[in-house]
């Protein structure tokens, strides 16, 4: 009989068993929101060292993971449309001098002077009645260039242009000078709206949520 040939079995190869697990993606830490503005109460007085921040937690490494890595949240959107509003308490006669506090507090955490707009209710600012005495043209022409603190009387504050911060003296001056200047104080603040005076009066034109 003739011989049949053998049939060679195929062969079967050993195979890594179950699916392969691939590092997964790192998550990128998110960039902290923006602070509108220093708050004063929060920034130390010259002299008296800061608190001491902790140190931020260290990253974990990334772990395998065998299914997807889903998307971090996208971080809030922070609208400037709005400035943030502090109201400091302080009588008429001692709002002026609240208001250069919070100019020195505010240079002393980093503010640029440019970005920094005080305005009088009542009596002006004594930076201003020296300007002035060299003309308008000039007292302008420093508003203008915007590289340093600039102050102005409440009834300019429809010429005078908008900064990142605005200080506002409640310092008295005619009955609707606060009732005129204030909303418009507010309009020109990008991110941060000081007003130091009596705080009865401050609500009465800006709402009682201050």
């Amino acid at each position: 009989m003739p011989l049949t040939p053998a049939i060679e079995e195929p062969q079967i190869h050993e195979s890594a068993q179950g699916p392969r697990v691939t590092p997964a993606a790192s998550r990128t830490a998110q960039t902290p929101r923006p602070v509108p503005g220093p708050r004063p109460a929060a920034v130390p007085r010259p002299g008296r060292p800061g608190p001491v921040l902790p140190a931020p937690p260290a990253q974990r490494a990334p772990q395998a993971s065998a299914g997807p890595v889903p998307a971090a949240p996208a971080a809030p959107s922070v609208s400037a449309a709005v400035p943030q509003v502090q109201l400091v308490p302080a009588s008429a006669e001692g709002a002026l001098d609240a208001a250069e506090e919070a100019v020195d507090l505010l240079l002393d955490a980093g503010r640029a002077p440019g970005d920094i707009l005080v305005l009088t209710s009542g009596d002006p600012h004594p930076w201003a009645v020296h300007e002035l005495s060299f003309g308008e043209a000039a007292y302008w022409a420093q508003h203008d260039a915007g590289d340093d603190v600039f102050y102005a009387d409440a009834a300019q504050v429809q010429r005078a242009a908008g900064r990142a911060v605005v200080v506002f003296a409640a310092n008295g001056g005619p009955g609707d000078a606060l009732k005129d200047a204030l909303p418009v104080a507010l309009a020109r603040a990008g991110t941060l709206l000081i007003v130091c005076g009596e705080p009865g009066r401050i609500n009465s034109v800006l709402g009682a949520g201050v």
